[in-house]
């Protein structure tokens, strides 16, 4: 057995196939990816890798495992995953993660291709683990699936509580050692024992608190925009492949993205943290459906649009619309009475944290700061936004808190 010591765990075992697995190439790699991208502009100690948290998923995983009774050639299927469920991961991880799928189809979870090759397919034979079945619980299939990537997984246990050790931010905190220890599968579903319903509760506060003052941070959104942007360009001068980009990290990315021509401009202003201003920073209900549920190529559509109506250079405007708000922890199942119902059915707060996230979110158009008014207007009049306050200042602007960071 190896002992690693953890910020977050303290000392963590790592024994049979997760040990060899340790050592193999992909995985070392993860050093060399940071957890969580460019949040570190925001919070400067927000360092912390995707090595250190696929070890802490191997951890909790190895814990559930015990409490739920598996052991044997399932439950080392099970360890093999947690070790590997983050070696898919583009540099930047989630960053650039849409760029790279976009052009080959896969996403981080979808590492199959990656498992039959190298150091990694030599373990698993060694150990008699088929790699299928290993991908199969990374993209969160079958009954053990569940634990590995599902809504009451180890994965999104362990990030939230390191997320909330590296950035200082405590809203993370969560009392894994409960959600492990009440986790039971019942009818083939992972679900949280009898009087669990606050233990299920913990994960939404804790995910719903975290998001703004962290993953979407304005100026974490800001440099994501931005570092997309400068990707995309890099692969459109054929610097390199998507498929290259895939397995390279996060200092090749930035290397890369200095050294050509179309994108030394964007990692001169990541580098340096210039980054561009929010030329709009507009509420869900202020943006038109249509608009929140653009394809890509429509949103560089009107990129080019408000580039040409605020008479700028189209690469210095960029419009960053996310995802519709989703709260994947709110199907979790909890037994209540002897019964294993979806929390949404028992808890009054699932209802009030939909609205909370609807609120959070934020439509963005970003822009070098002299140009930020100029586009801020020609954006309101081609995404047919009536705004009473646009935030064309982040010195002038709304939320006020941590804008100067």
């Amino acid at each position: 057995m190896v002992t690693i010591k953890d910020s977050v765990h303290d000392h963590i075992g790592v024994e049979g196939i997760a040990a060899e697995l340790l050592d193999t190439p992909a995985v070392q790699r993860l050093r060399r990816l940071r957890q969580l991208g460019t949040v570190g502009l925001v919070y400067p100690s927000a360092n912390h890798t995707r090595f250190e948290h696929s070890l802490g998923v191997y951890h909790l995983a190895r814990k559930a495992l015990s409490h739920v009774g598996v052991e044997g050639a399932r439950a080392t299927r099970v360890e093999a995953a947690a070790i590997l469920h983050d070696i898919g991961h583009t540099p930047f991880s989630h960053n650039v993660e849409p760029v790279v799928a976009r052009r080959t189809g896969r996403m981080h979870d979808d590492v199959g291709d990656l498992l039959t090759e190298g150091e990694i397919a030599r373990v698993l034979a060694t150990h008699d683990v088929d790699p299928a079945a290993v991908a199969g619980l990374i993209a969160g299939e079958g009954e053990f699936g569940q634990l590995v990537s599902g809504e009451l997984d180890v994965d999104r246990m362990d990030y939230l509580v390191r997320d909330a050790h590296h950035t200082g931010v405590p809203y993370g905190t969560i009392d894994t050692g409960r959600l492990v220890r009440e986790l039971r599968f019942v009818g083939g579903e992972l679900v949280l024992a009898e009087g669990n319903v606050q233990t299920a509760e913990s994960l939404l506060v804790a995910r719903s608190l975290m998001n703004p003052v962290v993953y979407n941070h304005h100026v974490a959104r800001i440099s994501k925009a931005m570092l997309r942007r400068g990707t995309e360009r890099l692969l459109e001068a054929g610097a390199l492949t998507a498929g290259e980009l895939r397995r390279t990290d996060d200092a090749d990315l930035l290397v890369s993205l200095r050294s050509n021509e179309r994108t030394a401009s964007i990692a001169r202003r990541l580098d340096t943290r210039t980054l561009y201003k929010r030329a709009i920073w507009a509420e869900l209900r202020d943006v038109p459906d249509d608009i929140v549920d653009a394809d890509h190529g429509t949103v560089r559509e009107y990129e080019r649009e408000i580039a040409a109506r605020a008479s700028v250079d189209p690469e210095a405007v960029v419009l960053d619309v996310p995802p519709r708000p989703r709260m994947q922890e709110s199907t979790s199942r909890v037994v209540v009475n002897g019964e294993v119902r979806p929390l949404g059915s028992q808890s009054t707060l699932v209802a009030a944290l939909r609205r909370v996230n609807d609120e959070q979110w934020r439509l963005g158009v970003y822009a070098p700061e002299p140009k930020a008014d100029r586009v801020g207007r020609a954006a309101e009049a081609v995404l047919g936004l009536d705004l009473d306050a646009l935030v064309v200042d982040v010195r002038k602007g709304v939320n006020a808190t941590l804008d100067e960071f």
